[in-house]
C-alpha cells in the first residue's frame, strides 16, 4: 500500500462564493466577528452581482431606493425613489470600500466545485484557476438569479442577426433602424421594453405569460430631502420603515397569508387591472395583457410606462407559441412569420436545473447537495444550513428570501451568522452542523405556513412562475413576516445545530 500523500493547500478561515451584496453581507458578519482572514471568490471582472452583470437600458430596482439597501449602511443621496442600475453599482462599490472588502476579493475566477474534507475538517474549494484553496468555513452566496437560461427554440443557433440576452448586454450595439423582437414579459421586459420601443422602428414582444403591473410611485428626490437624510439619520429610517410596512401589507402578506388576507390580494389584482385598463386603450390587446392566475403566483412589478409602450404603432404582442427560428424571422405556431434583425432575450434565469446550487458542493460521507436536494425536497433550516454540511452557509437558498427587499433577507441571515459563530467560539468548537431534527422541524412549519399561501390556495397553474421548483413547491420565499424572520435569527435555538 502506497503512503498517504498530503497536499499542503493555501488555508484560509473563509471562502465566500459571490461578490454581490449577499456576499459582501457575509464578508462584514464574518468581519464584525475578528474573521479576517476571508477570500471572496467572483467570477466576473468586479463586485456588485446583478448590479454588475446587468446595465440594460432602463435597468433599475423595482423596490424603494430607502428599502433596497442596508439598513446598517444608509445611502441618504438616492437620486430617485427607484434608482437606476448604475447608482447601486456605485452604492456597492461604496459598501466595499467602507468595509475594506475589495482586499479580499478573487475577480475573474469561478469555483468549480467544493467537497468537505473529513479527515482535515475543512472545505477544499476547486477554482478555474490556480490551486484549489482550503477554508474552514464555506459561504455560498451567488444569488438567485445568477444563471442565465437561454431558451431551447428549434432554429436559434441558425439565427442570422443579433442575438442579445439581458443579462449580457451589448452596449456598442445600435438598436436605431432595427427591427427587433423580444421574448419574455418578466420584470426584465417591463423595464427594456419602453427603452427598446423608442430606439428601433419596429418591436415585436412576444409573451408566454402576462405579468401583474401597478404603477410605479417614482419621482427625482429633493435635495433637501437628501440633506436631511444625511443630517438628520432617523429621518431616512422612518421612511424606511414605511416604505417596508406598506410594500410588506401589499406585496407580501397578500401572497403569503393568501387565506387570511385574501382582500388584500384581490385589491393589487384590482389595482393592477385598474393601471393597465388607463393605460391601454384596445379591449382585445387589454385582453391579453390581463393574467388569468391570482396576484403573486408570479412576481409583480411596477412601472408607469410598459402597458402604454404597446399602443405605439410600431409595438405589438404576440402571444402565440413560437414554433421555431429562422436565420431572418420568428415563425409561430399559427404559422405567422414576424421578420427580425434583431432578438432580445429576456428570458431570466435558469434557478432550478443549475442555481440550487450553483456550484458542486460535496459535503460529509459524500452527499451531493443538489443531487440530494433533487432527489428529496429542496430544504435549508432557517434558509442557511443543510445536514451532513458541516460549516457550510448557503445565503441563496430554500426558504431564505424573506420580505420583499432582498436586503432583509442579507441582514436575517447575517445575524444568524453572527450568533451561530459565536456559539461555536463560546464551545471552543472547530465545527458546526444543523442536526437533522431540527431540519426536518424547520421544513414541516415552512410547508404547513405555505399552506395559506396563493401558491396552494390561490389559482397559478398558468402562471409559469419560477417560485415554483420541479417538484411544485414554491420554496424561494420564506413563509413568514419579516419581523419573524429578523426574531428567528436572533434567537433560534442554539441546540439545533452540533458542535465538535
Amino acid at each position: 500500500m502506497k503512503p498517504k500523500v498530503t497536499v499542503s493547500l493555501p488555508q484560509h478561515e473563509a471562502v465566500i462564493v459571490g461578490a454581490g451584496f449577499g456576499g459582501m453581507g457575509a464578508a462584514i458578519a464574518l468581519k464584525r466577528l475578528g474573521i479576517d482572514d476571508i477570500v471572496i471568490v467572483e467570477r466576473e471582472d468586479d463586485l456588485g452581482g446583478t448590479w454588475h452583470v446587468n446595465r440594460y437600458p432602463g435597468l433599475a430596482v423595482d423596490i424603494s431606493s430607502l428599502t433596497y439597501s442596508y439598513s446598517f449602511e444608509p445611502n441618504p443621496y438616492w437620486s430617485r425613489l427607484f434608482a437606476r442600475g448604475d447608482e447601486l453599482k456605485r452604492y456597492a462599490d461604496h459598501v466595499a470600500e467602507t468595509y475594506d472588502l475589495r482586499r479580499h476579493m478573487r475577480f475573474s475566477t469561478s469555483v468549480q466545485g467544493a467537497r468537505w474534507d473529513e479527515e482535515a475538517q475543512h472545505w477544499v474549494v476547486a477554482l478555474d484557476k490556480g490551486e484549489p484553496v482550503a477554508a474552514r468555513f464555506l459561504l455560498t452566496a451567488t444569488g438567485f438569479l445568477s444563471q442565465p437560461h437561454t431558451p431551447d427554440i428549434p432554429g436559434i443557433d441558425t439565427f442570422a442577426g443579433k442575438i442579445i440576452h439581458t443579462a449580457d448586454w451589448d452596449d456598442s450595439f445600435d438598436l436605431h433602424g432595427h427591427r427587433a423582437a423580444m421574448i419574455g414579459t418578466g420584470a426584465t421586459a417591463v423595464q427594456l421594453v419602453p427603452e427598446v420601443a423608442r430606439q428601433v422602428d419596429e418591436l415585436t414582444v412576444f409573451q408566454r405569460t402576462p405579468i401583474y403591473v401597478v404603477p410605479k410611485v417614482d419621482t427625482p428626490i429633493p435635495g433637501v430631502v437628501q440633506e436631511l437624510f444625511a443630517r438628520v439619520p432617523l429621518t431616512q429610517q422612518v421612511a424606511r420603515l414605511a416604505n417596508t410596512a406598506m410594500l410588506e401589507a401589499m406585496m407580501v402578506t397578500s401572497v403569503l397569508h393568501f387565506r387570511q388576507a385574501k382582500v388584500f390580494n384581490h385589491a393589487a389584482a384590482l389595482l393592477a387591472k385598474a393601471h393597465l385598463r388607463a393605460q391601454v386603450r384596445d379591449p382585445k390587446l387589454r385582453e391579453k395583457l390581463t393574467p388569468d392566475y391570482d396576484f403573486g403566483c408570479k412576481r409583480p412589478t411596477f412601472s408607469n410606462e410598459y402597458f402604454r409602450t404597446f399602443n405605439a404603432p410600431h409595438v405589438h404582442l404576440e402571444t402565440e407559441r413560437i414554433e421555431r427560428i429562422e436565420p431572418d424571422a420568428i415563425v409561430t405556431a399559427d404559422g405567422g412569420r414576424t421578420e427580425i434583425d434583431t432578438l432580445i432575450l429576456a428570458t431570466g434565469f435558469n434557478l432550478w436545473d443549475v442555481n440550487f446550487p450553483a456550484i458542486e458542493v460535496i459535503g460529509r460521507d459524500g452527499r451531493n447537495l443538489g443531487k440530494w436536494w433533487r432527489d428529496n425536497r429542496f430544504q435549508a433550516y432557517e434558509g442557511v444550513a443543510v445536514p451532513h454540511f458541516p460549516n457550510f452557509l448557503t445565503l441563496a437558498s430554500p426558504y431564505s428570501y424573506s420580505g420583499l427587499s432582498y436586503f432583509t433577507t442579507i441582514e436575517s441571515q447575517m445575524r444568524h451568522i453572527r450568533r451561530l459563530l459565536k456559539e461555536l467560539s463560546r464551545r471552543g468548537a472547530s465545527t458546526f452542523e444543523v442536526t437533522e431534527e431540527a431540519n426536518a422541524e424547520f421544513l414541516d412549519r415552512m410547508t404547513e405556513r405555505l399552506g395559506d399561501s396563493v401558491f396552494h390556495l390561490g389559482s397559478c397553474a398558468t402562471s409559469n412562475s419560477y417560485y415554483f421548483n420541479p417538484h411544485g413547491e414554491a420554496v424561494i420565499l420564506r413563509p413568514t413576516s419579516t419581523i419573524n424572520a429578523f426574531r428567528e435569527a436572533n434567537n433560534f435555538p442554539l441546540d439545533d445545530y452540533a458542535y465538535a
